[in-house]
């Protein structure tokens, strides 16, 4: 049985850098002038705060050009104009369900190659790694050997 994991795990690694060691495409240009976009929400974020770095070759965002600020600024004004009306909480309420709805992404704007966390909407049901099955919980809980061994 031990042979079998290690040989497993080998198999692993070498897929791993065999993916690793893949070259990946160059980036378009509108992606390189916009980092907040392609660094996600983090990036973002340190964005806000003034702490973001510019990756060489891409022209330098003013302060108040950059979109994420423009609309957290503008919705903090339009917050406090709502709680002057005495009607901050809808407004909140009504921004924090707006957020996520326009978190969630369709089917349409998937990546290609790019699986979902749910294995029914995936090709042929793939799971992504690390999922948990119910077979693998259950021959966990019940310290049976290995599907193969």
């Amino acid at each position: 049985m031990a042979a079998t994991v290690e040989r497993r795990l080998a198999e692993f690694r070498a897929a791993r850098r065999s993916a690793a060691a893949a070259p990946r495409p160059v980036e378009p240009p509108e992606k390189a002038a916009a980092p907040e976009a392609a660094e996600g929400p983090r990036a973002a974020a340190e964005g806000l705060g003034g702490g973001a770095q510019v990756r060489p070759g891409a022209a330098a965002t003013p302060v108040w050009a950059r979109p994420l600020l423009l609309k957290v600024l503008l919705w903090a004004v339009l917050l406090a104009l709502f709680a002057e009306l005495e009607l901050g909480l809808p407004y909140f309420v009504l921004s924090l369900l707006y957020w996520m709805y326009a978190g969630t992404r369709g089917p349409a704007e998937r990546r290609p190659g790019e699986l979902s966390a749910y294995s029914v909407f995936n090709p042929g049901c793939a799971a992504i790694a690390g999922t948990l099955t119910a077979e693998q919980l259950e021959r966990e809980l019940h310290y049976r050997p290995a599907a193969g061994s």
